[in-house]
């Protein structure tokens, strides 16, 4: 028997990670692992004051996400049920390292590496990018009250990191297969073809895997 799929779905604030893990979850009925945004209490002041709020921002993912995949781990991946999650728990080291001083991402970076040391890890990741204008037409359209005061230079900074991230990760994990796809160019949200296509991708790069076990 292969492995048990876990697909994550990465890329910066907007591209639609959400969106696309939740379709994948309805076409292959898998458990569908979003998230904490909204319940995180120092957002807010995070985009309002980058500097004064990040620490504890970062650390409040931290501590959910660990949470959320140990319990993602117990009781759906160790049981052979498979799972696609909107977000890669190594996502936390490209905001600490943007946001945090040095002393703080010293800190910080201990205890990620003692909270993340067990987490299950991916078998597929999905990269989403998408150009600054369409990054931040979507994050309009969905008008969260935390995310009001995103900067734009702040949005593309976070591209361009998530960029650099991904292609030292391919690097550093030639196993895990990471499947790219452009948001500027793709719209599954509104063209049943596009999510299609990302589908049969899937389907194909999971297959593979499967054969290879």
């Amino acid at each position: 028997m292969g492995e048990t799929p876990f697909i994550t779905v990465e890329g910066p604030i907007g591209v639609g990670k959400t969106s696309l893990a939740k379709a994948i979850s309805e076409k292959f009925q898998y458990t569908l692992l979003k998230e904490i945004v909204d319940e995180n209490p120092f957002l807010g002041k995070f985009y309002d004051n980058i500097e004064e709020w990040s620490f504890q921002t970062e650390m409040f993912f931290l501590c959910n996400r660990y949470k959320q995949l140990g319990d993602i781990n117990k009781n759906y991946i160790s049981q052979n049920q498979p799972v696609v999650a909107d977000y890669h728990v190594f996502k936390n080291l490209i905001f600490a390292q943007r946001t945090l001083n040095q002393a703080e991402y010293d800190k910080y970076y201990k205890i990620y590496n003692i909270l993340t040391k067990d987490t299950p890890t991916p078998n597929v990741i999905i990269y989403l990018h998408a150009s600054l204008d369409t990054l931040l037409e979507r994050i309009e359209m969905r008008g969260r009250e935390v995310e009001r005061n995103i900067s734009a230079a702040y949005l593309q900074q976070l591209s361009l990191d998530y960029e650099e991230a991904m292609n030292r990760f391919e690097v550093e994990y030639p196993h895990i297969p990471v499947l790219r796809f452009n948001g500027d160019q793709f719209d599954f949200v509104k063209n049943e073809t596009d999510l299609q296509t990302i589908i049969t991708e899937l389907s194909a790069s999971l297959t593979k895997r499967s054969v290879q076990q």
